[in-house]
């Protein structure tokens, strides 16, 4: 019977637009200029569909501020409501503009989260101790200087400037959120630019404790993100682990998603090259 059954909501997924107004990068499939019709072909298919909201999964943009004025208005067609979270790319602008990306993508705050109907959605923040992200002269720039040299040094797989970490603050929070949503009764999904398993070369600094973290706690259902353009699925203890592909990666091809949520299981509807998976918990 409950496989018949209708869904309890549905919600659009984008991931890495990476626009700009630049030439392809031929050698990585890279076509940054196409991206306003691609997220304007998704947003038409969402507008098709009752959706509790659409998330874009970071690297809005591939470089420099002004991009988002052409690219954000693109959402404006969207009849859903429009939600953002922190890729790497967004932070390529100049250093005067660091600290007003969030704000140019209307988030509350650069993590936060949200309930809708009866679920938690806990959206990070996975630049936050990065290279890149934080201010000139910001401490978390140096931790995360010390923290690459250490992974670069053990020859780790993911010791790349292009990948971050939390905070403890940060990874502090989740875990209340995690334990709060518990408390309420609500399942949790998870949502982040970077993967965090399987291991990879795209993955978090701090992959392991946020794997530990999920995987103990049997109310999160699924960890979404993008950043490995390729895509990719996992799963540890009971939550699921997808990594949706890049809407920047070829010159035609599209990829986005509608994910439905049943009582016993996740559907997602992959469209153009992303794929369709079911995740039963």
């Amino acid at each position: 019977m409950s496989s018949f059954a209708s869904p309890l909501f549905r919600f659009g997924i984008i991931a890495d637009p990476q626009y700009a107004a630049i030439p392809p990068h031929q050698a990585m499939d890279r076509h940054y200029a196409s991206s306003l019709a691609k997220v304007a072909e998704a947003i038409e298919v969402f507008n098709g569909w009752e959706l509790s909201f659409v998330m874009t999964l970071g690297d809005v943009i591939d470089r420099s501020f002004s991009s988002f004025d052409d690219i954000l208005p693109v959402y404006d067609k969207l009849r859903h409501e429009a939600l953002f979270l922190l890729g790497n790319h967004d932070f390529s602008v100049s250093p005067g503009h660091l600290s007003e990306v969030a704000a140019r993508l209307g988030l509350p705050s650069p993590y936060y989260s949200f309930s809708r109907h009866g679920w938690r959605f806990i959206v990070l923040d996975g630049n936050e101790v990065s290279t890149f992200a934080p201010p000139e002269g910001h401490p978390h720039r140096a931790l995360a200087a010390e923290m690459l040299a250490a992974l670069q040094a053990k020859g780790a797989a993911n010791a790349h400037r292009w990948n971050a970490a939390l905070s403890d603050a940060q990874f502090a929070w989740l875990a209340d959120e995690i334990a709060s949503a518990a408390a309420a009764g609500e399942q949790v999904i998870v949502m982040n630019h970077y993967p965090v398993h399987p291991p990879c070369e795209h993955g978090m600094w701090d992959s392991e404790r946020i794997v530990t973290l999920l995987a103990a706690q049997p109310h999160v259902v699924a960890y979404l993100n993008g950043h490995d353009h390729a895509g990719n699925y996992g799963k540890a203890g009971a939550c699921h682990f997808v990594n949706f592909k890049g809407v920047v990666d070829t010159e035609k091809e599209n990829a986005f998603a509608i994910v439905e949520v049943h009582a016993d299981r996740i559907e997602i509807h992959g469209f153009g090259r992303e794929d369709s998976r079911t995740l039963v918990y």
